[in-house]
């Protein structure tokens, strides 16, 4: 692939000296952890109202509930580049694993807890952690693997991300109807993933580090000014992203559905097109960012404008479908653009700033899109509205991507 990094793929040098390779087992392992932070964005959705009652229908309560869903995406938003530069100056294994039983501390607290302030607290944590997890996890992907293996598990993360979204909704409606509570356990898994990364996992090592596998101490500059681009697209791109999981729902009520059932299995549907846009990543990203992006934003915006016109359900849920299928392609072409050209020792880092440009979108959308409904007069206007700008961002990037190949090196 002409965009994919250029870097050949690490061999790392275990305790006998002899060169080590990663495999199915560590790419696996790494697709699970990976979706740890999708646990912590989606797991509590389902007994949020259940929340709501047990503290009360007080100002705190109604905004701290809602905040306890999102306020770990904003910290990965916020800490994604701080856990890069300590993945590049400490190593990727030795913080993973540290951040998973952090992760499983602070996951598990409000079992514990009974004010909801230090609920919220604990769910800042839990944020951290998941910064180091999606940070650690994405690095290890770029150094374990290279070319189109390297795409096929990129994508692959993409894929079971959005098939552990479904399970994990469906897994916290049915702990929750036991307790409000109960889903909290779920977060202690990430022990087991704890124990499996010390034992499979390695940490690796450039090819042009000293034999004693010594830290540098000054790193090479992240080339700021070449990731600025895909980081500010991954923005938007993170708003789209999130558009079809959010606004869903919203909108198949105003259409008259309202029957938790349906609006399950139409998500799930979405979820399941996310997936083959992902998967099917793996098995064209040969044709470069020039050419995915633009395909990618086109389907996320084809998808968003028919959602947003849509007068009837079937209508919209093939517009659900078609955006879904775009967003999976996307998110694995972001992150391959972003990662293009950066060395061992700048990856850490280069992933933290597109974890937190990816994130901050996440976080921004649902705001955004409320204050474009609120200005437009709706939430399908809104979806209109931003379905557009992802066909107009699709054929700038083209336009620039052309650009700069034609310009001589």
């Amino acid at each position: 692939m002409s965009d994919s990094p250029t870097t050949a793929p690490t061999l790392t040098r275990p305790a006998d000296g002899g060169p080590r390779r990663a495999g199915r087992p560590q790419g696996v392992l790494l697709m699970f952890m990976s979706c740890l932070p999708v646990l912590g964005a989606v797991l509590l959705a389902p007994v949020l109202p259940s929340m709501q009652g047990h503290f009360g229908n007080t100002a705190q309560a109604r905004t701290l509930v809602p905040i306890s869903l999102t306020i770990p995406a904003l910290m990965i938003a916020l800490l994604a580049p701080f856990a890069g530069s300590v993945v590049d100056r400490f190593g990727r294994k030795r913080l993973l694993v540290i951040a998973l039983v952090v992760y499983a501390a602070f996951g598990t607290a409000p079992l514990w807890l009974d004010g909801l302030p230090a609920i919220v607290l604990s769910r800042v944590g839990l944020g951290v952690a998941e910064a180091a997890i999606m940070t650690c996890c994405t690095t290890l992907i770029a150094d374990y693997f290279s070319g189109p293996q390297r795409d096929r598990w990129l994508g692959l993360q993409t894929v079971f991300a959005s098939l552990s979204a479904t399970l994990f909704f469906a897994v916290g409606g049915g702990l929750g109807a036991h307790s409000w509570r109960t889903p909290f356990w779920l977060y202690a898994s990430s022990l087991v993933f704890a124990v499996l990364a010390a034992a499979l996992l390695w940490q690796p090592h450039s090819s042009d580090e000293n034999p004693a596998g010594t830290t540098r101490t000054v790193l090479p500059p992240v080339p700021v000014r070449a990731l600025l681009a895909p980081c500010l697209v991954s923005v938007f791109g993170g708003i789209v992203f999130f558009a079809p999981i959010v606004e869903l729902p919203f909108v198949l009520d105003h259409a008259g559905i309202d029957a938790v059932p349906v609006i399950g299995a139409v998500a799930a549907l979405a979820s399941a097109a996310t997936a083959v846009g992902a998967f099917t990543f793996g098995r064209v990203s040969s044709k470069g960012t020039a050419t995915l992006l633009p395909i990618a934003f086109a389907l996320a915006g084809v998808g968003l404008v028919t959602v947003g016109l849509a007068g009837s359900v079937p209508v919209i849920v093939v517009g659900a479908v078609i955006a879904s299928s775009g967003t999976g392609l996307l998110l694995p072409t972001l992150l391959v653009w972003a990662l293009a050209g950066l060395s061992f020792e700048q990856r850490g880092r280069g992933t933290g700033l597109w974890t937190a440009a990816l994130f901050l979108g996440e976080f921004v959308c649902p705001l955004m899109v409320l204050a474009l409904a609120a200005a437009l007069g709706g939430r399908g206007a809104a979806l209109v509205l931003l379905g557009a700008a992802a066909l107009a961002i699709g054929v700038a990037c083209r336009a620039a991507m052309t650009r700069a190949a034609a310009v001589p090196a």
